[in-house]
């Protein structure tokens, strides 16, 4: 190994223990990192040069049209999430589950099914946010399934040639390279298949035990105050004649059906099979993301009429939290008799106070200073009450806009026409998303505001640089010197050589990206099994398997990395269930390989 490639491999070693020993954020780490090895000096050719790698392609993974696919989706995700398709196609496809194994089949079957025939990426893109808000519904840390999302996305991509780009750049490589006939759509089905199920079924049985619990639920819905809101079931609502647990108001968390009002009658201790009806007020009592959660549910509407008199349109408005003053010139009074919305420009949803909630309607209740009260008002709120003296504090919550129901079939429209442009090879995957994002905004289901507010820079950041390492690694000829030796080691036994392809493959796709690791590891096999004079199908499938299943570092898959901040994961998370993994697919796959393809 030559001085700049132990440099590199140096950095990179310093790299990982800062992931995994401490909490620094991973976009900061990865970037100082390329940092180093684009600006320490070197000498190369009898003259001193900076930097191991030149700038162009150290930061060639922040043009990269995966980076950007990534980038784009976040804006075709913010549509769905704006017109509350993705809480539908979360309802649709996950369901209720009764506990994590239950919610873990949930997801690894439908998302495994879709990954094999469509990119892995804007499935996961739109699946976070959806898996995340499921989770919390369902009382379960969301820790314990986005990295099943993003494992499930993994393994499901590897029962296609089209399920990931892995497969196809390999089979690029097959018919560029060799004279073999082309690989067909479901080749790799064969060894894809057996190997999906392998470790679906590791994840169900022993996931549970070795998945991180970063935050309970009831952790996060720890907010001591409670508020009391009402909702109403106006007309045309889906939930008209259903049960309160068929409509998913039964195990709200952080948040219970206090009591609902039809008519004249109230209805205390609301049972699971009550139906509802058009009309019914209902009273819930909770903290404050979970009375947000309620705003968003579809077939449910604010029960004050003050909501819908605000001069703004409801999808541009948003939640605010303010503590009345005892300033406040409606202190002493009712929210109706202080005439509330037309003082503030803002309705009144719930109220708390001192922690506890206040019984009666909204319109009823006489404020007092310190109220909590949980406002529904224009993006401008804040800014206007600023200098005013009427509230001690004001706080508006992320992601409180009300969903756009009725725009959300156009969302899911645009989705399905990304995803079958893309599938049919009638557009690039990043094209198809581009197309996607522009029609979000133009249709009106998302804002350009939301658009651009919905991009996770850090996580792109992660990815750029992570890319840039990959190609520092490739440059000085760390990741070459590591997949001929490991190759070498194995001697001239055709098993044991597959198994060190495999695990060169593995490994390189670990450190670098999956398709620069099957495109470094590719000729040496090749010339390998030529030299052994045995089939070349064994190894081609074993690449296929190896650069897709990526599991122990977030670095080794871009599905690994989107999840990577949403679940608040630190690097060893990955480690401890990927390293299992990983061994794993790598012995059904050493096995499976040449029992299926013989040498």
């Amino acid at each position: 190994m030559g001085l700049e490639a132990g440099l590199v491999v140096l950095v990179l070693l310093i790299v990982l223990a800062l992931l995994i020993f401490t909490r620094q954020p991973p976009d900061a780490v990865l970037m100082g990192g390329l940092t180093l090895v684009m600006v320490c000096p070197i000498v190369r050719d009898g003259a001193w040069r900076i930097g191991v790698i030149d700038v162009d392609r150290a930061l060639s993974g922040f043009s990269n049209t995966g980076l950007m696919t990534v980038a784009v989706m976040f804006v075709v995700v913010t549509g769905l999430r704006s017109t509350g398709a993705v809480d539908w196609i979360a309802h649709r496809m996950l369901g209720r589950p009764t506990g994590l194994r239950a919610a873990l089949l949930r997801i690894i079957a439908p998302v495994g099914g879709m990954s094999a025939f469509l990119n892995n990426t804007p499935v996961v893109a739109m699946l976070i946010p959806a898996v995340t808000d499921w989770a919390r519904r369902a009382s379960l840390p969301a820790s314990q399934l986005l990295i099943p999302l993003s494992y499930a996305a993994i393994l499901g991509g590897t029962c296609s040639l089209i399920g990931t780009s892995t497969n196809l750049v390999i089979s690029g490589l097959v018919s560029a390279q060799t004279d073999l006939p082309p690989i067909r759509m479901f080749d790799v089905t064969w060894i894809g298949a057996p190997s999906a199920l392998v470790g679906a079924t590791f994840l169900v049985l022993v996931g549970p035990r070795l998945l991180p619990k970063h935050g309970s639920v009831s952790q996060m819905l720890s907010d001591p105050r409670e508020f009391t809101a009402e909702m109403i079931v106006p007309a045309g609502s889906p939930m008209i004649d259903q049960t309160i647990e068929q409509a998913g108001l039964r195990n709200l968390p952080g948040c219970y059906l206090v009591e609902i009002e039809r008519g004249d009658d109230i209805l205390a201790a609301v049972g699971p099979g009550q139906k509802l009806r058009e009309g019914d007020r209902l009273v819930f009592a909770g903290v404050v993301e979970s009375i947000r959660d309620l705003q968003r549910l579809r077939g449910l509407a604010p029960a004050t009429n003050q909501v819908f008199k605000l001069n703004a349109p409801r999808h541009r408005r948003r939640l605010f939290e303010a503590v009345v003053s005892d300033t406040c010139p409606l202190v002493g009074r009712t929210i109706k008799q202080g005439r509330f919305r037309s003082v503030y420009s803002a309705a009144v949803l719930a109220v708390a106070r001192h922690g506890q909630r206040v019984s009666g309607r909204i319109g009823d209740i006489r404020l007092r200073a310190g109220d909590v009260l949980l406002l529904e008002a224009g993006a401008s709120f804040e800014l206007g009450q600023r200098d005013q003296r009427d509230f001690l504090l004001i706080r508006g919550l992320e992601d409180s806009a009300p969903p756009r129901h009725e725009r959300a079939p156009l969302a899911i429209a645009i989705l399905v026409a990304m995803v079958l442009a893309a599938a049919f090879n009638w557009l690039s995957m990043l094209h198809a998303a581009l197309l996607a994002s522009g029609l979000m905004i133009l249709t009106r289901c998302c804002s350009i505001v939301d658009a651009r507010r919905s991009v996770d820079w850090s996580t792109l950041i992660v990815i750029g640089a992570a890319l840039g390492f990959g190609a520092a690694l490739d440059q000085s000829g760390a990741s070459r010197t590591l997949a001929e030796g490991l190759i070498a080691i194995a001697g001239d036994h055709p098993w044991l050589v597959l198994a060190a392809v495999y695990l060169a493959t593995m490994l390189t796709t670990e450190l670098i990206t999956n398709n620069a690791a099957v495109a470094l590891v590719f000729p040496f096999a090749l010339a390998t099994s030529q030299e052994l004079g045995v089939s070349f199908y064994p190894f081609i499938f074993a690449m296929m398997m190896a650069g897709s299943a990526s599991f122990a570092t977030p670095l080794g898959y871009q599905t690994n990395m989107m999840v990577y901040g949403p679940g608040g994961y630190r690097f060893t998370d990955f480690l401890r269930i990927g390293v299992p993994m990983n061994l794993l697919l790598a012995a059904s796959a050493i096995l499976l390989a040449p029992l299926i393809w013989r040498f």
